[in-house]
């Protein structure tokens, strides 16, 4: 099966679902990343290695295809929905996507929802144009230091109702992936230490009743 990840910022692919991406790959699925904003220049400290960062974590993950849009860092919401949406649909089609994850649409950043947002509109290519492959599966992602800390009570929260087993091995790939960006892990008790990773993976696998796991809400699911 072709997946899409429709990410914001480069490292978001490797927070959300790293080590999914690497089981995915592992059991013969082709997997391609979408990254709205490929530069992230507010980013200063790191954004001068970022395309040679997000290309280490890619061939560690074993991602096949990379898409790279150029849109501001934490200004999409200046960005017409359409211009988003028109981005996304070209990497859907060009990549004959069956199945697509991106960011949870409450999520704190405002470009990971404007992203989220867009790829829920271009999701429904399939119905509007000829040719494209139907979608079975829309997906939601979590991002540590984003979607839990989303504030906005009148918003549904991130509840994971789709668990992904990766086991230690698999945490210890998104480890990997996640050192190839300069500047992106945090000492603990930060969500992006290695101790806030390994534990979120851990509690996600008690909730599953498995050895570590990455958690998604699955929004759309076609058999």
């Amino acid at each position: 099966m072709n997946y899409l990840f429709v990410v914001a910022h480069p490292d978001d692919e490797v927070l959300g679902a790293g080590a999914t991406i690497h089981k995915l790959i592992q059991e013969g699925n082709k997997v391609a990343v979408a990254t709205l904003v490929s530069r992230a220049g507010a980013r200063a400290n790191i954004s001068a290695t970022l395309q040679d960062d997000q290309a280490r974590a890619f061939e560690i993950m074993g991602v096949h295809k990379s898409y790279k849009g150029d849109f501001p860092n934490i200004k999409m919401n200046t960005v017409s929905h359409l211009e988003l949406v028109q981005f996304i649909e070209k990497c859907i089609e060009d990549w004959r996507a069956e199945s697509v994850f991106t960011h949870y649409p409450s999520d704190l950043n405002n470009d990971h929802v404007m992203t989220s947002y867009a790829c829920q509109a271009a999701s429904r290519l399939f119905q509007r144009k000829e040719g494209v492959p139907r979608l079975k599966k829309f997906i939601y992602m979590e991002v540590p230091s984003s979607t839990e800390w989303s504030f906005d009570s009148s918003a549904n929260r991130f509840s994971p109702n789709m668990f992904v087993e990766v086991g230690k091995d698999g945490v210890d790939v998104k480890f990997r992936a996640l050192a190839a960006y300069k500047g992106v892990m945090r000492p603990y008790p930060h969500p992006r230490s290695k101790e806030g990773i390994e534990g979120l993976a851990a509690y996600r696998g008690i909730q599953a009743g498995c050895s570590y796991a990455e958690a998604f809400e699955s929004v759309f699911y076609r058999t």
